[in-house]
């Protein structure tokens, strides 16, 4: 079984961006940051739709060595739509079968991401604990941009 997880905008002040999330009937419903990445996520949903529909709003930190920021443009602030799905290799494999390029294998049996025509990064991410890692997906370099 495939389904909706949530769709990822990268931003550049997250509390204004709660805030106007807020005022469209969406509310904060997990965070998440991370020290190594220098990156915070945070997830939001409209009552009901936790974990059925949500925002995934990720904050890049300010580079550490002070220099200035990423500006997102030309669509950067738009990150990706997610996928849970039942087996990650299956579904990798038929869509390597279709001629789709897996952009980030899935070689940690967890995630990956392709992209559609229209290049709209899809990333798949496996339902429930990871599979086992496995050739030829454990070997694969990324390819692309994702």
């Amino acid at each position: 079984m495939t389904r909706y997880l949530h769709t990822m905008i990268r931003v550049s002040d997250p509390d204004a961006t709660v805030a106007f999330f807020r005022l469209i009937g969406l509310n904060e419903v997990r965070r998440y940051d991370s020290e190594a990445g220098r990156f915070t996520l945070i997830f939001l949903a409209c009552s009901g739709q936790e974990g059925i529909a949500e925002v995934e709003l990720t904050y890049n930190w300010p580079p550490a060595d002070g220099s200035a920021p990423e500006a997102y443009g030309g669509g950067r602030n738009f990150g990706h739509l997610a996928y849970g799905v039942d087996d990650i290799y299956a579904t990798c494999q038929r869509l390597a079968d279709a001629g789709i390029v897996i952009n980030r294998p899935p070689r940690d049996g967890r995630m990956a991401f392709i992209r559609t025509p229209d290049a709209i990064s899809i990333e798949l991410l496996q339902n429930g604990a990871a599979l086992p890692v496995a050739e030829p997906w454990a070997s694969m370099p990324n390819v692309g941009e994702w």
